[in-house]
């Protein structure tokens, strides 16, 4: 073969010259350095010109550089560049650099070290490991710490270094040879170096080193070893405490199996019990860290001694003491969601009627739980009564708190299983009480003092409203008449109350005597500025509405009145909730009345839609026009009268007035794909809701349906035409056979102008149109399947949708296989989603689906292997 001229060296000061040209501002020679040196780490070149910048370069980055490279070539490179003969060479190179790195820098040491460990693996002859490391290296302070860092990564290399380049079988082996029969050895080696000296005792170098070879030596072992008495000193040394205190975590997690462990943890417990005096300690010194890393130790060992301390509860309740302490001691919140995940494991088995003596005997515990969770959920204090911006501006701050909170919350509901929920809330009950008796005289219109005592406990029964009864009425009737006088004033407060009476809505319709002043208050709410106030007041009466249907009819009227005149102010997402909240209650009104509350109710929101419509300008406009359509479709979807037999249905009475309305915004806006989504949704609601009773609209909205197809081609017009071909099927009952069959060649009108756009347009160009339509072909084959087989579109359609699994998107290509797969049990005995014999027919529509296979198959068979 030519040759495209010679090789490219890579000489040590080209390399160097590289690395400086990385840090220029120049883009295009910087591109050049990386794709040189990327060039440079892939040659054979590479070996000889890492280990020299690492013997003779002075500089850090390039060392660390070198030191990189080196692991990579090892890693990826060595068996295809190195001959097994050189790798004794190659070993000992390594060994007289660490060396000469052991007293730093440390990352070109730890880099260092992780190559020999990763030559280690692949030198299946080296079997000395250890005492060659050790040896060679020497025992100077310096070689001490380049020893433990190498002992450190050799465990993690070989569990999980999955790049290396050896067999399973070869893996396996050198795991035992590296591992399994160095254990014994390893933890002499570091009791000999823990006991060598005050300052080696207290390196956290050497709790990294337990800690990573805890994976092969048995926890016991450590446990039982002087190690056991120098991981507990680390932890009262502020130089290893973290690391040593991560250490004694990973000991406690070892011993997560219990029954094998009963013994170790026996011995344990009293340990790690040892460090509680070190929380207060660590609180008063504001040594935030330390406090984390100790709470970290307890909250490891209580999940993994849960079970033991469920079996033996008063044996293991200081351990449990000691998690109740870091949560009351922690001022700053930094530590007590550190503590959730064992509370939670602990009430998964207080719950359980086999460990009830522990539930009583631990019940006084989740007591105090619930007091010091309700003291932590305050926010933070403020010398003037009516700050409610305690972050500083801060929002990153103030979402964060936030988030914690709802975390809270989640520990308070386990708090409401072990110790029942009226328990919870008669808590609840008390704190209202305390600020009451203690501030409530205080308080002004002007003013709330210390409001933050208050709050916290609305926002403890909030969280508490998923486990509440609706039938209990042993507290709530105390606290709900205390919550319609909390003071409006305050915004955090009236918020805090709002969201309360909306989690409570079930049990106030189980209780209708304290519905009127909880939905005064938040019909009052809406009267307030504040946009959050808004949104929580519409999110609350729409669960009142919702819940309450029943009791707020009687004020349907003048719910309209209130609705029609906070409607405009409120934002997108309000208007949508206070809106299916009138709707649910005008759909349980006397049939009789349905008409003319539609009429109240909708014929404003009418108005409003034709004036939005003649000012949509632009698209800013245009999109609130499409979300007004969405509050009408709400009264479609929930004011639904059950109408016997075949009397007119009032509500389609009205709907038939409005959709002349929408038929002609539809025919303005057809180029705007929300309006015609929003217009669509709409009319498939009508008829899926009033089902056969839409049939005085059916032509109509048949022919906007089609028309709007053509025009438009977007998928939101099959998507409406696959619930008319749903609702009138031929297996349904009280439908007329004509219409029945108009439907279907409504729909064999749709079929055909989808096929003509997708002849016209490449698929890429129609992905959800694709994917509706084979939406409503896979209806139209569960509902016509003796119309559609036959039919002169099956060869197409299915021709269509071979050609659509070349898509790169996976709804249409999800939809047409979806379509493909049901079609293709047709041409067996039981054919998809048949409900019905098909009699004769059957045996014609299997020859028909197997002729199609036989002329089409070989290209189905080329598409699917390609998708």
């Amino acid at each position: 073969m030519a040759s495209n001229g010679p090789p490219e060296t890579f000489a040590v000061s080209n390399v160097l010259s590289a690395m400086l040209t990385m840090r220029s501002g120049d883009t295009d020679k910087k591109k050049a350095a990386v794709d040189y040196l990327a060039r440079f780490q892939k040659s054979n070149d590479a070996w000889a010109t890492t280990i020299s910048i690492l013997q003779n370069s002075t500089e850090a980055e390039a060392q660390l550089f070198a030191a990189t490279t080196l692991k990579g070539k090892i890693t990826y490179d060595l068996s295809t560049q190195v001959p097994e003969a050189d790798l004794p060479a190659l070993r000992a190179q390594i060994l007289l650099l660490l060396k000469k790195y052991a007293p730093g820098p440390k990352p070109v040491r730890v880099q260092l070290c992780v190559c020999l460990a990763i030559l280690a693996i692949q030198m299946q002859t080296w079997k000395d490991v250890l005492p060659t490391v050790v040896s060679t290296l020497g025992n100077d302070v310096a070689s001490h710490a380049c020893i433990l860092d190498f002992l450190r990564v050799l465990p993690e290399e070989v569990t999980e270094g999955r790049k290396i380049t050896l067999s399973d079988e070869d893996l396996a082996q050198r795991t035992t040879e590296l591992l399994a029969d160095n254990a014994e050895q390893v933890v002499q080696l570091l009791v000999s170096y823990a006991q060598s000296s005050p300052a080696a005792a207290t390196n956290p170098q050497l709790f990294d080193c337990i800690s990573s070879w805890l994976r092969e030596v048995p926890v016991s072992v450590i446990v039982k070893s002087p190690l056991m008495d120098a991981v507990m000193h680390g932890v009262t040394d502020d130089k290893s405490l973290q690391a040593a205190a991560d250490c004694l975590g990973i000991i406690c997690r070892e011993t997560r199996d219990v029954d094998d462990n009963l013994e170790t943890i026996q011995a344990l417990l009293p340990k790690v019990l040892q460090l509680r005096p070190r929380l207060r300690s660590l609180v008063d010194d504001d040594d935030t860290e330390g406090f984390k890393a100790v709470t970290r130790v307890f909250a490891d060992a209580g999940e993994s001694w849960v079970l033991i301390i469920a079996r033996q509860p008063q044996h293991f309740r200081p351990l449990v003491e000691c998690l109740l302490e870091c949560c009351a001691l922690d001022k700053e919140r930094d530590v007590i969601a550190y503590t959730f995940t064992f509370w939670y494991e602990l009430k998964q088995y207080l719950t359980l009627d086999h460990y009830m003596e522990a539930r009583v005997q631990l019940l006084d515990v989740y007591s105090q739980l619930v007091d010091i969770m309700v003291k932590q959920l305050e926010y933070p204090a403020s010398d003037d009564p009516n700050d409610v911006e305690l972050f500083d501006g801060d929002r990153e701050q103030e979402e964060k708190f936030r988030e914690f909170r709802h975390h809270m919350g989640d520990t308070l509901k386990d708090c409401c299983e072990v110790m029942g929920v009226s328990a919870c809330l008669t808590k609840v009950h008390d704190a209202i009480k305390r600020w009451q008796d203690t501030y409530g005289s205080r308080a002004t219109q002007q003013s709330v003092p210390h409001w933050q005592s208050l709050e916290a406990p609305l926002f403890a029964m909030r969280a508490m409203g998923r486990m509440v009864d609706p039938n209990d009425a042993a507290v709530l009737p105390q606290i709900f008449p205390l919550l319609v006088q909390i003071p409006i004033s305050n915004e955090k407060l009236r918020f805090a109350a709002i969201m309360v009476f909306g989690r409570y809505t079930e049990w106030t319709a189980a209780h209708p005597d304290f519905l009127e002043p909880q939905f005064q208050y938040i019909v009052s709410s809406f009267q307030a500025e504040s946009q959050e106030i808004l949104r929580a007041a519409a999110q609350a009466f729409m669960y009142f509405c919702v819940d309450c249907k029943h009791l707020l009819g009687p004020q349907v009227v003048q719910l309209q009145a209130f609705y029609d005149q906070i409607l405009d102010k409120l934002p997108v997402s309000s208007k949508e909730e206070v809106t299916e909240g009138v709707a649910y209650v005008v759909g349980v009104q006397k049939v009789e009345d349905v008409y003319k509350l539609l009429k109240l109710y909708c014929d404003p929101l009418v108005q409003r839609l034709m004036v939005k419509a003649n000012a949509a300008a632009d698209n800013k406009a245009k999109l609130d026009l499409a979300d007004h359509i969405n509050l009408i479709t709400f009264f479609v979807q929930h004011v639904v009268p059950y109408i016997p037999g075949n009397e007119e249905n009032p509500a389609v009475k009205y709907w038939q007035e409005v959709f002349p309305i929408l038929s002609t915004i539809l025919d303005n806006f057809i180029n705007f794909v929300p309006i015609c989504e929003r217009v669509c949704r709409c009319w498939r609601f009508m008829v899926i809701s009033y089902r056969t009773a839409i049939t005085p609209l059916l032509g109509p909205l048949a022919n906007k349906l089609a028309a709007g197809f053509a025009q438009s081609k977007q998928g939101c017009f099959l998507w409406a035409t696959s619930a008319i071909l749903r609702e009138f099927s031929e297996d349904r009952e009280h439908v007329d056979e004509g219409i029945t069959s108009n439907i279907y060649v409504f729909f064999e009108a749709q079929a055909t102008n989808v096929l003509r756009t997708m002849s016209d347009l490449p698929p890429a160009d129609l992905p959800d149109v694709i994917e509706d339509f084979y939406r409503l072909l896979i209806d139209a084959l569960l509902y016509y399947p003796t119309r559609l087989i036959p039919s002169p579109l099956f060869t197409p359609i299915f021709q269509a949708a071979i050609s659509a699994l070349a898509l790169e998107k996976q709804e249409p290509v999800s939809a047409a296989l979806h379509y493909i797969r049901d079609l293709l049990t047709y041409g067996g005995p039981n054919p998809a989603g048949s409900g019905s014999d098909l009699g004769p027919a059957g045996q014609h529509l299997r020859d028909l689906v197997r002729q199609l296979l036989l002329a089409q198959g070989e290209a189905l068979r080329r598409f699917v292997r390609h998708v």
